[in-house]
């Protein structure tokens, strides 16, 4: 029986994915503490971020789509960790799947694909900020190599409550 990966394409993401990468991430933002942004966007709002992700370099998206009919599945970033010199050689990995995508190994795939892209840039460490609780993704950054550094309490108020944030680590 051939494996649910061979139904999953991974590519950089691009320009004509930004309608659908704005609307998967608004989810969310509307309905999860996955994300601490509480306002939805507009694509043209999402541009710039889209665009501070090139097809090289240290920062990068890549995207999974069904190969036929490229419906959006999911999608993996690194980015800059924080915005001062010294952080130069950091980056924080997010990953996002889409509602019902879950299951099929999307968030593995795409992870594979950005360590891989990432393997030849000038990094040290990625990290990767989990709100609590999300055991699914405790367990993908384990997976690839993630150790828990620590625990912000009642870091962000979404929904009119207190979330907790984990930290995770890898090196590069």
């Amino acid at each position: 029986m051939p494996s649910q990966h061979t139904e999953v394409q991974v590519r950089p993401g691009v320009e004509d994915d930004l309608e659908a990468l704005t609307a998967l991430y608004n989810h969310y933002v509307r309905e999860t503490a996955i994300t601490f942004d509480t306002a939805i966007f507009t694509p043209e709002e999402r541009r710039p971020w889209l665009l501070s992700h090139p097809e090289d370099g240290p920062h990068r998206l890549m995207v999974a789509t069904e190969p036929e009919t490229q419906h959006l599945l999911g999608y993996s970033t690194s980015s800059p960790f924080r915005m001062k010199p010294a952080y130069a050689t950091s980056v924080e990995t997010t990953v996002y799947v889409a509602p019902g995508a879950g299951g099929r190994g999307v968030g593995s795939l795409l992870y594979t694909a950005l360590f891989e892209a990432l393997s030849g840039e000038d990094l040290h460490r990625a990290y990767a900020g989990i709100a609590l609780p999300n055991e699914a993704s405790a367990r993908l950054h384990e997976r690839f190599g993630f150790r828990h550094a620590g625990t912000f309490r009642e870091v962000g108020r979404k929904f009119g409550r207190y979330w907790d944030v984990a930290w995770y680590e890898k090196p590069l």
